[in-house]
């Protein structure tokens, strides 16, 4: 009997391992947002905090082998510059976390629920502007940065799951009450776009790539050399 199963080629192992992760993160961390909303927020930050935890988790050792699990276009361009990917994968990356993402509303909006602008991200504007966009700047600098150890590493000796997705939710958990914490530019724009909570999207789309490229040209300078 013929053989008829369909090898996918390394770019598109990446784009499926892409799309999956980041539908998986959005899932989990903009539901959690909604569920917790249906509750009148009676189950608590740390379910916020939690579910994207696990779900980072999960995705960075499902597909860390494969795609080196960004699900995030602030890792992808910091990967870029430090040199950690080859510039004719941006599309692939960038467009796989895109599809993935709205994809992971689209889940969200007909299965969990339309609570809290889907999940989207709210700053607390009882703070001043520019501690709001300096929580941001900072909890996608300690997300960017362990990421990056991880990488340097070469997996952190197995640990590597476990402290990106700590990360997240350590940063979900101590700021996200300042800044909504984010540090995923596709994880604030999906529910925002599809909710029509358009107004602190800038927010999100300009302080996690200031950290980003923080980080990138930090690595680039002290430890790209030692890799």
């Amino acid at each position: 009997m013929q053989n008829t199963r369909v090898k996918l080629s390394s770019n598109q192992k990446r784009f499926f391992a892409e799309l999956v992760g980041t539908f998986m993160v959005v899932v989990f961390a903009t539901g959690s947002v909604v569920i917790n909303a249906q509750h009148e927020g009676q189950i608590g930050v740390w379910f916020e905090a939690f579910a994207p935890f696990a779900a980072v988790t999960l995705m960075v050792y499902a597909f860390g082998k494969t795609s080196m699990a960004h699900f995030n276009p602030a890792v992808t361009i910091t990967f870029l510059i430090t040199k950690h990917m080859p510039k004719n994968q941006l599309f692939i990356y960038l467009s796989a976390e895109f599809i993935g993402a709205f994809l992971a509303s689209l889940f969200v909006k007909f299965v969990i629920g339309t609570d809290a602008n889907l999940g989207a991200n709210a700053p607390n504007y009882s703070y001043p502007l520019p501690i709001i966009f300096g929580v941001e700047v900072l909890a996608t600098i300690l997300l960017l940065a362990v990421i990056l150890a991880v990488v340097h590493t070469k997996g952190l000796r197995g640990g590597s799951g476990l402290a990106i997705g700590g990360i997240v939710g350590l940063d979900i958990l101590f700021l996200s009450f300042i800044s909504g914490a984010s540090m995923n530019p596709i994880r604030a724009l999906a529910p925002a776009v599809l909710s029509g909570f358009l107004n602190d999207l800038w927010l999100y789309w300009s302080a996690t790539f200031v950290g980003a490229v923080i980080v990138a040209g930090i690595y680039r300078k002290k430890f790209a050399k030692t890799i």
